[in-house]
């Protein structure tokens, strides 16, 4: 299904398209809670802490590694890697961005995941440019104990905008695509934001009471005629 504030007005092609990328470009909720089942860990508690503002991006990222050197110690990147092994691209990813791209529009990825994660499925796509946060490993390619943070989850706003600035691209010829509420920082004034594939009932209610257009199947090529290909 897919939903629109107005479905009247003829949509023009964008420069920029902006994508968050766990439950977006990949169909899984989120690149850490794929680390969180892969070593049988449960993070629900902190991640509500999180959402309700709790918890920082920092506080977050060192609560979830705790966890999961709790069952194992030392982790290693291969093991990071290997968890990862299974997630697959959300259906009509490639595609998508392949026609974007066609058509010169410049597409990146802003996610608060995992940077070793996410740069990934930036090489498989062939994006633009991207931006996640991530790990911190020894000289052993051990994990430490800190993740790093380059963007807050509920700030990606400020990074659509010196994206923008460098690349000479104006607000208003952006479109962001994500999945959770917290995404919502992604419409940043001028630009449109399309809610896809609600990563839970609230981030569709945050989507609905925002009046933005929302797709809820797992089928990107859905974006077609809202991101002005059709």
């Amino acid at each position: 299904m897919v939903t629109s504030s107005n479905n009247s007005v003829k949509t023009k092609l964008p420069a920029c398209v902006v994508f968050d990328c766990d439950g977006v470009l990949v169909d899984a909720v989120s690149s850490w809670r794929t680390l969180h089942d892969h070593f049988g860990t449960d993070n629900v508690k902190n991640l509500q802490h999180f959402i309700n503002g709790e918890l920082s991006d920092v506080e977050f990222m060192r609560s979830d590694i705790q966890l999961w050197k709790n069952k194992q110690n030392p982790i290693f990147k291969d093991d990071l890697f290997r968890a990862y092994s299974g997630v697959k691209l959300m259906p009509g990813a490639r595609q998508l961005i392949s026609e974007l791209k066609q058509h010169g529009v410049f597409v990146a990825i802003v996610s608060a995941g995992v940077d070793i994660f996410v740069s990934t499925i930036a090489s498989m796509l062939k994006v633009d440019d991207w931006i996640a946060n991530g790990f911190e490993f020894a000289d052993d390619d051990s994990l430490k104990d800190e993740g790093i943070c380059r963007l807050h989850a509920g700030g990606k706003g400020e990074i659509i905008k010196k994206l923008c600035e460098i690349n000479g691209i104006a607000l208003t010829d952006v479109v962001s695509v994500g999945d959770s509420e917290m995404d919502l920082s992604m419409h940043i004034k001028g630009s449109k934001f399309i809610g896809f594939n609600p990563s839970r009932d609230s981030s569709l209610l945050a989507f609905e009471k925002a009046g933005v257009e929302i797709v809820i199947e797992k089928d990107l090529s859905l974006l077609r005629p809202l991101l002005g290909l059709e």
